[in-house]
């Protein structure tokens, strides 16, 4: 593989989720690349760091989140990151700091302001399922309807949603943390792509929250390869893990055939 590309994996989860969102995909990502390591971090305001004030800045997110890693012997060689939406901010700004930690970045359904309009980063067809979510007080009926506008699939609605207002109840993420979060992936703006750094994009073509343009327009302005799955939805790990481990399979597949 490419310089270590898909030898260590760190995963980043997005707005309001945690490592516990990425149900069994950890394990699914590790049977696709048996000898690596395979462990998720979470943002500042979210998971096992719930309790702590998210930053308003992905600048500021990004210091933090990689500040855990070092200190639980993460980046003892360069890591490849997994990142969806607004955790691939976070992995972006990572490897314009930070470029030797980081061996390659695979990149799911992400946006950068500067790139895109406001209103494909946050499609305003999902405005008002996005306000009722966030006002919403009963933690299932919450998850429920994140599920149904993240989530192209209907089979397990319930049952997930259960799961993840269980995660709520025991690490909730508040509203404050939420808006914080929003506000720092508003502002961002990304530094030009270090073309000696491998990257992948992939994204959802049934994408409610992100219009599919925001991927497209990444891949225009630096050439970076992106994969469009044709039906799924904005959390693609959910919706369609399997093709996901499948394509950074290919991904390392090609880069160690061009070194």
């Amino acid at each position: 593989m490419a310089s270590g590309v898909g030898q260590d994996w760190l995963l980043l989860r997005g707005l309001c989720r945690e490592s516990g969102h990425w149900g069994d995909f950890p394990s699914l990502l590790q049977s696709a690349f048996p000898g690596a390591r395979v462990r998720c971090l979470d943002l500042p305001g979210a998971g096992t760091f719930h309790d702590k004030a998210s930053p308003k800045r992905i600048e500021l997110i990004t210091e933090s989140v990689r500040q855990r890693a070092a200190a639980n012997g993460l980046l003892e060689r360069p890591a490849t990151i997994l990142a969806m939406s607004l955790g691939g901010m976070v992995a972006w700004e990572w490897l314009q700091r930070y470029p030797d930690d980081i061996a390659g970045l695979a990149l799911l359904n992400t946006s950068f302001a500067g790139l895109s309009p406001f209103f494909h980063r946050l499609r305003w067809q999902s405005y008002r399922r996005f306000l009722q979510i966030l006002l919403e007080k009963d933690v299932y009926r919450r998850e429920l309807a994140i599920i149904r506008l993240t989530s192209n699939r209907r089979e397990s609605d319930h049952e997930l949603a259960a799961i993840w207002a269980n995660i709520q109840q025991q690490r909730p993420v508040t509203i404050s943390n939420a808006l914080r979060q929003l506000c720092a992936a508003s502002r961002y703006r990304p530094a030009p792509y270090r073309q000696q750094t491998p990257v992948l994009l992939l994204n959802g073509k049934g994408d409610r929250i992100v219009a599919q343009e925001c991927s497209k327009a990444i891949h225009s302005r630096w050439s970076i390869p992106l994969v469009s799955h044709p039906w799924a939805g904005h959390d693609l790990i959910l919706d369609d893990g399997i093709w996901v481990a499948k394509c950074l399979q290919d991904w390392t597949q090609q880069l160690s055939e061009i070194t």
